[in-house]
């Protein structure tokens, strides 16, 4: 098994077509998704096969504690001309993912939704540094952290985990 490094969105990787190809959580930090789904069907022989888990939307997702931060974070910047936001939810929309496969040379899409409650410890979910990565200012670290902590009271403790529950889903599609 050899593993590249690369742009999914633009690099031609040696070795294609592939039989597959497959993203777990990576393909909603597309800012061309059109482009960039296109560019892995040219990776992907004729008929092969293309599988991927993402988000579903943000309101699906109770534990995401963005919201919570977002009255103590700057903006973030507008997307470029000609790109599409991106993030963790910018493709929780199925309708909005099937047309851009559809775009970008996929065929016969399926969507698979997937909700559960998982048990999980919280720093999978929210750890103190991400305030300062977010953009936290110094003043506002505690009221910030505050206002997580509220968030996250609601699904736990169940002995010292979180009981998350969360909403995915599983998309595939054949090359045309």
């Amino acid at each position: 098994m050899t593993f590249v490094l690369a742009d999914a969105q633009t690099d031609a990787i040696a070795g294609a077509p592939f039989d597959a190809a497959t993203s777990q959580f990576g393909v909603m930090f597309f800012d061309e998704p059109v482009a960039a789904f296109a560019n892995v069907a040219r990776h992907v022989e004729i008929g092969g096969r293309l599988v991927f888990a993402c988000w579903q939307p943000m309101e699906d997702n109770p534990w995401f504690v963005g919201q919570v931060l977002a009255p103590y974070v700057p903006p973030g910047p507008k997307p470029a001309p000609g790109k599409s936001p991106t993030g963790p939810f910018s493709l929780g929309d199925p309708a909005r993912v099937i047309e851009l496969l559809s775009s970008a040379g996929w065929g016969d899409v399926e969507r698979t939704a997937h909700e559960m409650t998982e048990l999980v410890r919280r720093d999978a979910i929210f750890d103190v540094g991400q305030l300062g990565f977010a953009g936290v200012a110094d003043a506002d670290l505690s009221e910030a952290l505050g206002a997580v902590d509220r968030h996250l009271a609601r699904f736990g403790p169940h002995d010292g985990d979180l009981a998350i529950p969360i909403a995915f889903q599983i998309f595939t599609a054949r090359r045309r």
